[in-house]
């Protein structure tokens, strides 16, 4: 009779993710998310139930890789902001190149020429100062 031995798995090291990743997306939809005040069920309120609040839960923290564009277009019309913004950010489209011409693209702040990290850079620091305000 053989002795059987146990084979001993190594850990492996998550690689890498990607730039647009679903944590760059999750993180991004949590901070437009915190900027209009919103909790994950007055999304769902807004977007008629089509976006379920555990989805978004799951979307913000990374855990949904590759929502569908019917969700980001809800969340971009709830979140006044740019459907390619969250189409790049979800892996569907490429990085914009970022010219020096106006981008077409509807910006939250009215501002044609904001590069999507500016964007990102001023809705941190608005959710910020809302955070701030009601401390």
């Amino acid at each position: 009779m053989r002795k059987r031995t146990q084979r001993v798995e190594k850990p492996r090291r998550k690689p890498a993710e990607p730039e647009g990743s679903a944590r760059d997306l999750g993180s991004l939809l949590a901070d437009l998310r915190r900027a209009k005040g919103y909790t994950l069920r007055e999304v769902e309120e807004e977007t008629e139930k089509a976006v379920s609040n555990a989805y978004l839960s799951q979307l913000e923290n990374g855990r949904v890789k590759k929502p569908s564009p019917n969700v980001l277009r809800c969340l971009a019309e709830v979140y006044t902001v740019s459907y390619e913004l969250l189409m790049e950010k979800a892996g569907y489209l490429l990085p914009s190149d970022g010219g020096s011409g106006p981008q077409k693209r509807r910006a939250i702040f009215s501002i044609d020429d904001l590069t999507a990290e500016e964007e990102e850079e001023l809705l941190k620091y608005l959710a910020f100062l809302r955070w701030r305000s009601r401390s």
